[in-house]
């Protein structure tokens, strides 16, 4: 029974064994390095360390060769572990996420194309070549194999890119990262600087290094510190070296004068943006002095009066007080100035009693609304008498509230008090009328956040139950210090029914003014309408004779085309002309008796048909003259 349950508990922990070595597979499979995470930014710094090695150590074993024979067990150590270090950071190469359209890809496949198919892949496989197979014909003491390892130094340029933008000094770590990048180059030029000492011979002239069988020459640290010391003063052109001899030492002063120029211009440059930049900085923190200096000498401003704004200036710059953050934070989105006016100001604002139970997010936008103020000590915030258009919040320091004469103090405000948050409330019934009943007077110099009416109302409008909130807070506020005056609700009754009575009435006199207006423009359109019809009238008088013509021109034709017609049935032969005025048709029939009658009877027939036609012309000119009626009333 004992061996069946073990077989049975080893056959459970087996499948929970798997199952584990599965979980960590696929977590391993779906591994991917977001750039801007903690890790991605520690693994760089921590790439600083084998890359920085890598330049310092390599030409210093080449140069200095018995440093390199003492410790070669120690540098092979040392230079794999550096090599394990690039295969890491070429994996976590492939693994590294990026962002296509602001979003961030992850898929393996596309990260491995993408890394493949750039640059940063080809210097990386470059730099990972395994050149120390050459030892195997050089030497193990020749270490300048290993210079394809210099080809990872973009890595570290970006971990300081990265490093500048995060750090709370950029100033001092621009100046930090430039004497790095000094100090690499006086070592290298301190290596090249031994090794063509080595070339030329210990001793051979003063300009190379003394001979190494000096005892005081002989011990590799002096070596080295010697060669740096030498190399110093030729980068930094302070001279004081000994004159040169030969065409090689010629060379290299010569190309060691042109790289100090360059990196003399170089410092200059670096050190006068760091200086620029502060003077930029404290130009935006702070307001520009000098040119309130000479406003105030230009206008002959009296001295104590200067005095006070040296003072306050003094001030600003020794406990590095800002009164300008919001033209400071507005290059931010909105959203940034919202969490940094938060985390600074919320806890301030949120100990004032009429802000205490409101909602969070109109906290958060009246805290976008403060303004810091500083007062110099003896400079009153606020008179009595005086119409209050802001309340102060204390942020640092002490005010009295002093009297009349200035110098009896009632009592002493300090770090978290406020005062004024009745007077931008309007609260109806306020004895005060909106008027600071206190004098209130700065001690020494005192930080406060002011908060405007103007800006209150603003927010408030998009908190109706916040502003009613907060004007019941003010009504029990003032009912306690006595300050409400005290009214009958019939007068309020009273009052709202007038309110509502006027409103009407000014309605009911807008309403009667727009319907006067649209009457006077009704008439006015049918005054216009009538002398556009009478003049239509004048200019269709002479049209009736013209239409009277063209329709007795049409009646004469269709009398001719009746007439063909009538020919044409009756006789077989052509008609002629007899008389000018009357046209007589003979048929060869007519020429028998009865001729005559058969005549006077044509002559009856036409006489007819002309009556006929003539009243006909009588009627088509009554209709002309009805149509043109009807149009002019048109």
């Amino acid at each position: 029974m004992n061996k069946n349950g073990e077989e049975e508990e080893n056959k459970e922990q087996e499948p929970k064994e798997k199952k584990k070595d599965e979980t960590t597979t696929l977590k391993w499979k779906e591994w991917i390095i977001d750039p801007s995470e903690e890790f991605y930014y520690t693994w760089l710094q921590i790439m600083i360390l084998p890359i920085c090695y890598n330049w310092v150590i390599i030409i210093f074993r080449t140069c200095f060769y018995a440093i390199e024979e003492k410790f070669v067990a120690t540098w092979l150590t040392l230079d794999y572990i550096c090599d394990l270090f690039y295969v890491l950071d070429t994996v976590i190469g492939f693994r590294t996420a990026f962002l296509e359209q602001g979003i961030l890809v992850r898929d393996l496949s596309l990260l491995k194309k993408r890394y493949m198919r750039s640059s940063r892949f080809k210097w990386d496989i470059a730099s990972l070549l395994p050149t120390d197979l050459l030892y195997l014909n050089l030497g193990i003491h020749t270490p300048l194999v290993r210079v394809n390892r210099f080809l990872r130094t973009g890595r570290m340029n970006e971990a300081l890119d990265r490093m500048e933008t995060r750090t709370s000094y950029p100033n001092t770590f621009r100046v930090a990262k430039l004497m790095l990048y000094i100090f690499v180059l006086i070592h290298w030029n301190a290596c090249v600087y031994f090794s063509l000492s080595n070339y030329i011979g210990f001793g051979a002239d003063p300009w190379v290094y003394p001979n190494i069988s000096d005892p005081d020459f002989a011990a590799t640290r002096r070596q080295y510190f010697y060669c740096f010391w030498f190399s110093t003063l030729i980068l930094t052109t302070v001279g004081d070296t000994p004159p040169p001899e030969r065409e090689e030492e010629y060379l290299f002063l010569v190309a060691d004068m042109l790289i100090a120029v360059l990196v003399f211009a170089s410092v200059v440059g670096s050190m006068g943006d760091v200086i620029s930049s502060l003077r930029d900085r404290d130009n935006v923190f702070f307001p520009n002095h000098e040119l309130v200096k000479g406003y105030l000498r230009s206008r002959r401003i009296s001295k104590e009066l200067q005095k006070r704004v040296n003072d306050w200036y003094q001030h600003l710059h020794i406990n590095k007080k800002i009164t300008r953050e919001n033209e400071i934070l507005q290059h931010l989105p909105t959203t940034l100035q919202t969490a940094i006016a938060v985390s600074v100001h919320l806890p301030t604002l949120s100990k004032v009693t009429i802000f205490q139970n409101c909602e969070t997010s109109l906290l958060e936008q009246l805290v976008l609304k403060l303004t810091p103020q500083v007062y110099s000590p003896g400079e009153y915030v606020c008179k009595k008498g005086d119409v209050g258009h802001e309340m102060y919040i204390i942020k640092e320091g002490k005010l009295a509230v002093v009297a009349d004469d200035g110098v009896t103090q009632f009592a002493v405000l300090g770090e978290g008090n406020f005062f004024g948050e009745i007077s931008i409330l309007n609260i109806k019934g306020n004895k005060s009328g909106n008027r600071r009943t206190a004098n209130i007077r700065s001690i020494g110099y005192s930080d406060l956040f002011s908060l405007s009416k103007e800006d209150l109302t603003e927010t408030l409008l998009e908190y109706p139950a916040a502003k009613r909130l907060l004007e019941e807070k003010g009504h029990q506020i003032l009912t306690k210090m006595g300050m409400l005056e005290e009214t009958d609700e019939r007068e309020g009754e009273v009052e709202k029914t007038e309110d509502k009575v006027k409103r009407l009435e000014a309605s009911l006199e807008a309403l009667q003014t727009k319907l006067a207006r649209l009457i006077a423009e009704l008439e006015s359109t049918a005054r216009k309408m009538m002398q556009r019809v009478e003049q239509l009238e004048l200019q269709t008088e002479g049209w009736e004779g013209i239409v009277a013509e063209g329709a007795q021109g049409e009646i004469e034709e269709q009398k001719k085309v009746k007439e063909r017609e009538i020919g044409d049935g009756k006789g077989e032969g052509e008609g002629e002309k007899e008389d000018e005025e009357e046209t007589v048709v003979e048929g060869e029939r007519g020429e028998g008796d009865g001729g005559e009658e058969s005549l006077g009877e044509k002559e009856k027939n036409a006489g007819g048909n002309e009556k006929s036609e003539k009243e006909k012309e009588e009627t088509g000119e009554e209709q002309i003259k009805t149509e043109t009626k009807d149009q002019k009333r048109d």
